[in-house]
């Protein structure tokens, strides 16, 4: 169940995503003040705009950051390009990421999983991009509960090539370098912020079993940036190389 104000932010950041469209924040009376809140406005936007979980993005909680989980929408993992997104200028947001994508389930329990049982359940580990758009037109100003219930600004999931590295193998630290027809555009000696992007999946695994959630085979997990928030152009195509893993040829579009 929802409480009026709960319903109230869910629907507006339903609106918001079905609009395409970043726009005011949730107003003060709706705005969530707790993370909880913010959990179930997650919740029922997926009831409202009927969307499937294909996957989640996280981070290890920090004192700034209790908890950062939010779904990535099924519909929104593009494994093609060119790929369409939403952007206001000649630029749209990215995020250089390595993602697991489960083979088995990892339901509720009563005790937490061990490490090696949720290495165990990766099938693959891919070289992904987050697309990254909020439906606040100033996340700036937002706090943090506020940017949970928007699922932190997640706009989408390109996924990648697989890489044959193991999970457990050295990723604290990848080179990251985004080239276009011109040349380099970027490059970026890029570091986990979590030190290693398993970190992030061993807690969301146990978080959502906790929470009698769970993940599911088939979800992918995307575990954070190796450069930030980047910005690149829109309509060119763009190289995207990790180091001497693989890379990701893309073009990206504005949504019609």
């Amino acid at each position: 169940m929802t409480t009026p104000q709960q319903e109230t932010a869910a629907q507006f950041l339903a609106s918001a995503r079905r609009a395409g469209r970043a726009g005011p924040r949730i107003a003060g009376a709706d705005r969530p003040t707790d993370l909880e809140s913010a959990l179930v406005i997650q919740r029922r936007i997926r009831e409202l705009l009927g969307q499937e979980v294909g996957g989640w993005k996280c981070s290890v909680p920090s004192d700034a950051r209790p908890i950062l989980a939010a779904p990535i929408f099924a519909s929104t993992i593009v494994r093609r390009s060119p790929c369409t997104v939403v952007a206001s200028g000649a630029t749209v947001k990215i995020e250089p990421e390595v993602a697991f994508v489960l083979g088995r389930d990892l339901p509720q329990r009563a005790h937490p999983y061990s490490e090696g049982e949720i290495r165990d359940a990766i099938a693959e580990t891919r070289l992904v991009l987050e697309l990254i758009g909020s439906r606040y037109a100033d996340p700036g100003a937002a706090t943090w509960a506020e940017l949970m219930a928007d699922s932190v600004q997640n706009q989408g999931l390109f996924v990648g090539p697989a890489i044959s590295t193991r999970p457990d193998s050295a990723l604290e630290a990848i080179l990251i370098t985004v080239s276009g027809p011109a040349g380099t555009l970027l490059t970026h000696e890029g570091r986990h912020g979590d030190g290693h992007p398993l970190r992030p999946l061993y807690w969301l695994a146990n978080f959502l079993a906790g929470r009698g959630e769970g993940l599911r085979a088939g979800n992918i997990v995307t575990t954070g940036s190796y450069a930030g928030a980047i910005d690149v152009p829109l309509s060119q195509p763009l190289n995207i190389a990790f180091g001497d893993l693989g890379a990701i040829a893309i073009e990206l579009q504005r949504a019609g």
